[in-house]
């Protein structure tokens, strides 16, 4: 996982959902300046960035396809 791969992840999901990659990072990572900071050069922990793939996976919408060169994570089993 890199800065590419979560940014296109960003792009996909606003472009779909007509969210702002603001309001995205906020609602990600708590941070409206994540993605664009992403796009400028900056970086992320390894801890964020599993936690920004986490988010996007269990908020993905149905009807829009996982880009097929990253790799999705297994979701895990919730426990009753």
């Amino acid at each position: 996982m890199d800065a590419t791969q979560i940014i296109k992840l960003a792009e996909a999901y606003s472009a779909h959902t007509a969210l702002k990659l603001s309001t995205i990072g906020a609602y990600a990572v708590n941070d409206g300046k994540f993605f664009p900071r992403l796009s400028d050069g900056g970086e992320c922990t390894l801890r964020t960035a599993k936690r920004v793939l986490s988010w996007f996976s269990t908020n993905w919408p149905d009807d829009l396809e996982w880009p097929r060169d990253i790799q999705r994570p297994v979701k895990r089993r919730e426990v009753a």
